[in-house]
């Protein structure tokens, strides 16, 4: 929920957007990942887009997320815990392994996902979205990316 008392007052979200991505990826990659990562969240979560844009001359832009994402960097270890909270948790996520680098496209994307169990994934991103406590919670241990 999205509290706000007038116009000029700064909105606070009761959400939280966020995207962790393993440290030893490239940035290429890392940027990839983000892009992919978020853009489930956006499909599966209308609640999380904002209206459109639109210029001083009328030109319509697509809407976009209606809060920031924050992106954060944590080992493999690091990453494969926040995964385990934010599924124990229940929390909306999307997650992107390092078998997708190796696919060119979204059929073979989620036929190499759906090929390893959970506990096994090679995670190299994960987008969770949920109540700010409890994505702080699944973050525990990743830092925010430099």
């Amino acid at each position: 929920m999205t509290t706000m008392t007038t116009e000029t007052t700064p909105v606070r979200f009761d959400t939280k957007i966020a995207v962790v991505l393993r440290e030893d990826l490239p940035t290429w990659q890392r940027l990839n990942v983000t892009a992919f990562l978020v853009s489930g969240l956006g499909s599966e979560l209308p609640e999380v887009i904002g209206e459109p844009y639109a210029d001083a001359d009328g030109t319509a832009y697509l809407p976009m997320f209606r809060q920031p994402v924050l992106v954060f960097e944590g080992t493999k270890e690091t990453l494969t815990a926040a995964h385990t909270r934010a599924l124990s948790r229940a929390l909306p996520r999307a997650v992107f392994t390092s078998d997708l680098f190796a696919t060119g496209n979204d059929r073979d994307n989620r036929a190499a996902v759906r090929a390893v169990p959970k506990d096994q994934l090679d995670l190299v991103g994960l987008a969770v979205y949920g109540p700010r406590n409890a994505v702080d919670k699944v973050l525990k241990g990743a830092r925010m990316h430099p």
